[in-house]
């Protein structure tokens, strides 16, 4: 079983920044990808960024050049710097992993989420 969990969301005003955290944990052999996706009121769930491991990444058009996701070298927490942040981008935040278990079985994760306000 792996858990996800995300932490650093809050309220900010616009302009501001955040970042969020996003630590995978339990038994797993590697994870292929970490990313964030955001669902606001009404609306669908929504790419923010991916990394893959090799290092590449990809971003959703709304938030390129103003948010950053990045891992740490162990792979399992990642991060997503999020700067000036508009009312637009408020919505829950959710963490997602590609998880390879041994014997080749690969799975998706989730976190439970975390908010991201952004208002004056």
């Amino acid at each position: 079983q792996v858990k996800v969990v995300e932490s650093g969301g809050g309220t900010v005003q616009p302009g501001g920044s955040l970042r969020l955290s996003c630590v995978a944990s339990g038994s797993m052999f590697s994870i292929n990808s970490m990313g964030w996706y955001r669902q606001a009121p009404g609306m669908q769930r929504e790419l923010v960024a991916v990394a893959s491991n090799g290092g590449s990444t990809n971003y959703g058009v709304s938030v390129k050049g103003r948010f950053t996701i990045s891992r740490d070298n162990a792979g399992n927490t990642g991060y997503l710097q999020m700067n000036s942040l508009k009312p637009e981008d408020t919505a829950v935040y959710y963490c997602h992993a590609l998880v390879l278990h041994l014997g080749g079985r690969w799975n998706d994760y989730w976190g439970q989420g975390t908010q991201v306000t952004v208002s004056s």
